[in-house]
């Protein structure tokens, strides 16, 4: 937790606010949040031990963040790099026409 200059609990302005949302809804797995077990990504079901194009979990990663308020597009890139780990970027726009990049390996 961070305190500001007055002494109040520090709270994340938009877009940095969105990219934080962002990052938590592409690191939930699916069925995990007890009150809506239809929001996450299907990372047993469909992603971890399985062989999917790229384009299925850019797919998933992209309607992940789509479940965040305020986020009207989003794109997704994934690239494998060296020893076959994936890297890539989640470039999503707010409605007030803001974009943040979300990296994630």
């Amino acid at each position: 937790m961070l305190i500001d200059s007055n002494g109040n609990i520090a709270m994340a302005q938009e877009p940095y606010a969105n990219a934080q949302d962002v990052t938590s809804a592409l690191k939930l797995f699916a069925g995990e949040l007890y009150y809506d077990t239809s929001k996450g990504v299907p990372y047993f079901a469909s992603i971890l031990g399985q062989v999917v194009p790229p384009q299925f979990i850019m797919s998933k990663f992209e309607l992940a963040a789509l479940t965040v308020p305020d986020i009207i597009s989003a794109k997704a890139t994934i690239e494998v790099g060296a020893d076959r780990v994936a890297v890539g970027t989640v470039q999503v726009i707010n409605t007030a026409g803001q974009a943040s990049n979300v990296q994630f390996t």
